[in-house]
């Protein structure tokens, strides 16, 4: 054999098997750079949504406290006598107060709604303040806090003014808002003649 031809052979089989090596090389780099994994991690936020309470009272001898939601099952007030046998000039007082149960979670804003009047009411005119303290007479009203203009027919509201009540300190109820209700019979006022009024209080959270 021709040794030329033989050293040309064996330096092709060389290269060849160096090309081998290299591709083989190169096929590992690569599955090695494929198995690298990136970092990660998770964070997560939530919350619970939960509506609060909210529940107004009334007392008409501004002590025991009782829930009066609809018109028929209105509270009666406790006018002072003559309430049923009214002459014209006489003045009545009648005492309520309002207050937030245990449960209620805010404070309140309170407006006299509307008025609701039935039979005959003319010549009959209202008023209504709070106080500062339990109780409601002449001296009462005269040192409160308008609510319902003195003077204000007994069939309307006319423009009345807020207030509010404060809102509970758990375990126990809000502390009462007092007032005093005053009805005048005017000089018209008719022999014989009778009627009812029911007003409506309507308290909104603050």
């Amino acid at each position: 054999m021709n040794n030329s031809s033989t050293s040309t052979q064996d330096r092709r089989d060389r290269r060849r098997k160096v090309a081998a090596l290299l591709a083989g090389g190169l096929v590992v780099g690569v599955g090695t750079a494929a198995t690298l994994a990136a970092w990660n991690d998770s964070e997560y936020a939530a919350s619970t949504f939960t509506a609060g309470s909210f529940n107004m009272q009334g007392s008409t001898d501004q002590s025991s406290f009782d829930e009066h939601t609809t018109s028929t099952g209105a509270a009666g007030l406790a006018f002072s006598v003559p309430v049923t046998n009214l002459s014209p000039s006489d003045v009545v007082y009648a005492p309520y107060a309002l207050r937030l149960d245990a449960d209620t979670t805010n404070g309140a804003d309170v407006v006299v709604d509307s008025v609701t009047a039935t039979g005959t009411v003319t010549n009959l005119s209202y008023g209504v303040v709070t106080t500062s303290a339990a109780g409601c007479n002449a001296a009462a009203f005269a040192g409160g806090t308008s609510v319902v203009a003195d003077g204000t027919a007994l069939s309307s509201i006319g423009s009345p003014t807020g207030f509010t009540l404060a809102k509970p300190v758990a375990p126990a109820d809000g502390a009462p808002t007092y007032l005093c209700f005053k009805v005048t019979a005017g000089g018209g006022l008719a022999q014989g003649q009778s009627g009812a009024a029911t007003w409506k209080f309507t308290a909104t959270s603050n």
